[in-house]
């Protein structure tokens, strides 16, 4: 679905990416893991068309989406859940979750995709009518997921969806990402918590410094050599 090939950003004269290639597949989740610094926010801004890629390929569908704007991007079924959140707060949920789905025209369909969206995220169905500045650390993080989630997209981005939440909170934004990935949701998921995130994933990345270190799924990164499961210890204690 997605191919990311010998990408290069750079940020001035300075590379932030340097020739990385990965690839994700329908009804996958991949992860992105690495430590801060590494290129993984710039990675997905990049695909959403944030930032221009200094050379390299991005296809979406066997099609090149370089180049284009992002809300273009956005129609064509990518969609970006930030670091930080970013709801708006003045706003109360449901008007969050009707921005969402601005891109769409399908109106009934969005009725009913509301409704299950509000089944699997309780908490946003209680708080429907109350300024999304209400919300915990851990509800706005379900209401941003579920904002993404009524534009229908084919891939769902996530940018540090555990970053600055509790344990607990931690817990149930996996439990939310476990219920995705039943129903099919293809999703590339970018993190600092490395062994979870690749225990989760079907397959993961890790980035270092701008360049893919190593790949594969979970036992695999675990087989290869000593250094490799010490690394991906060492970043979930970033």
């Amino acid at each position: 679905m997605l191919r990311i090939d010998e990408l290069t950003v750079r940020y001035g004269p300075i590379a932030a990416l340097h020739g990385i290639s990965l690839e994700v597949n329908e009804g996958e989740v991949v992860g992105l893991i690495g430590p801060n610094g590494a290129g993984k926010s710039t990675t997905l801004n990049t695909i959403v068309g944030l930032i221009k890629p200094a050379s390299g390929s991005i296809t979406f569908d066997g099609r090149s989406i370089v180049g284009q704007v992002p809300a273009k991007i956005a129609r064509s079924g990518i969609a970006l859940v930030p670091e930080g959140r970013r709801i708006f707060g003045r706003l109360t949920v449901a008007e969050n979750l009707q921005l969402g789905a601005a891109v769409r025209k399908d109106r009934a369909q969005v009725a009913e995709d509301l409704e299950r969206t509000l089944d699997l995220f309780g908490v946003l169905r209680t708080y429907y009518s109350q300024p999304a500045d209400r919300l915990s650390g851990g509800e706005q993080q379900q209401l941003a997921i579920a904002r993404a989630l009524l534009g229908r997209p084919r891939l769902l981005l996530l940018d540090e969806p555990s970053l600055g939440l509790a344990p607990i909170i931690v817990d149930l934004v996996f439990d939310v990402l476990a219920e995705l990935k039943r129903d099919g949701v293809t999703i590339l998921l970018v993190e600092q918590v490395a062994a979870r995130t690749a225990e989760f994933a079907d397959r993961s990345y890790v980035l270092r410094t701008g360049r893919i270190a190593l790949s594969g799924t979970r036992d695999e990164l675990d087989g290869k050599a000593d250094f490799a499961h010490a690394y991906l210890g060492a970043l979930d204690e970033v």
